[in-house]
């Protein structure tokens, strides 16, 4: 089951018939052709296995968790793909990553939603565990899900990225986590995230190595 569902997963992808000047990748998601311009200077600015996962997990549960109308932040954001996908499931999307990776997903977002989406998303700075609250005041920002793909891997801010993840999520949002486990320091990440949010496992896949996780804030009131 593991290999049927991600070679359908894989099948979401396309690649131009004709080499270009500017490399890009396609797939298909939400009904439409989705073209990604990608950079091969910057781990954020390729599509990695992950945001398909989490895309064709966002499209086949899409009656489950309805995405219409609502508030959806993406840190990591890279490319953007995730972000252009629940854009035309229909949520109010901010995308967000380093300041250098913004062009670029700007590009991707507005070539692939505009007068597709009923909302059209935003594109923001957000360096993990920077600024905030001055950027992303608890008072006034109110996500109902975040969204990461493969944000866990070698790099020296994770103790920054739990920060984040802790900062933006409120009771009642809900966590959409894809994971590509890689090596045990970055594994660890997961016992540490599980200090402060529920973690539950939506799909696994086995042969990519990739976890799909929900997960909610603990000691939530809970009805």
């Amino acid at each position: 089951e593991d290999e049927e569902i991600v070679a359908e997963i894989m099948r979401r992808r396309f690649f131009p018939a004709v080499i270009t000047h500017k490399a890009w990748e396609g797939f298909h998601f939400a009904g439409h052709e989705i073209r990604i311009t990608e950079a091969t200077d910057s781990y954020g600015a390729v599509v990695w296995p992950s945001a398909l996962v989490l895309c064709y997990f966002l499209e086949s549960n899409s009656k489950q968790y309805n995405l219409v109308d609502k508030n959806v932040i993406e840190i990591g954001a890279g490319t953007g793909l995730v972000s252009i996908v629940a854009s035309l499931l229909g949520a109010l999307v901010t995308a967000t990553d380093l300041p250098e990776l913004l062009g670029n997903l700007q590009h991707n977002v507005l070539q692939n939603t505009k007068l597709k989406c009923k909302h059209q998303p935003h594109v923001k700075e957000l360096s993990w565990g920077i600024d905030l609250e001055k950027n992303f005041p608890r008072s006034s920002c109110h996500f109902d899900y975040i969204m990461a793909a493969d944000v866990v891997y070698h790099h020296p801010f994770l103790d920054e990225l739990l920060l984040t993840f802790d900062h933006l999520c409120k009771n009642d949002t809900v966590i959409l986590w894809a994971m590509k486990f890689r090596l045990d320091k970055e594994n660890q990440f997961v016992g540490r995230f599980q200090t402060l949010f529920d973690l539950e496992v939506i799909s696994n896949f086995p042969s990519l190595n990739i976890t799909l996780y929900k997960a909610m804030r603990k000691g939530r009131m809970k009805a």
